[in-house]
């Protein structure tokens, strides 16, 4: 069993389209980076890293910085599951999901 849950694929099916967690750390992704990229058109599925959003890791410790204030819960630089988090939107979706402190 993976210690990572995933968020549910919105109910059209399409694993392209983008969940509601998912909608809230794009925008975020956008507005903490000014990404010149609208949120709605980051696929949840390409990679965050290299030639998919092409974040570096300046741009993650960034993020990290962001979701740790926004969702209450400490992305540390030195977690060996950084690369798994950080893999795509959807991976740092499920992992906001499962560690986020409930306001």
């Amino acid at each position: 069993m993976s210690s990572t849950a995933q968020p549910p694929i919105p109910a059209n099916g399409d694993a392209s389209e983008q969940s509601p967690i998912e909608k809230e750390l794009a925008v975020l992704l956008v507005n903490a980076l000014n990404l010149e990229v609208a949120p709605e058109d980051i696929v949840p599925t390409e990679p965050l890293y290299g030639e998919g959003l092409g974040l570096d890791s300046i741009d993650i410790l960034e993020v990290a910085l962001e979701v740790s204030r926004r969702y209450g819960f400490q992305l540390r630089s030195d977690d060996e599951r950084n690369q798994q988090i950080f893999q795509s939107l959807r991976t740092l979706a499920a992992h906001v999901a499962q560690h986020r402190v409930a306001t």
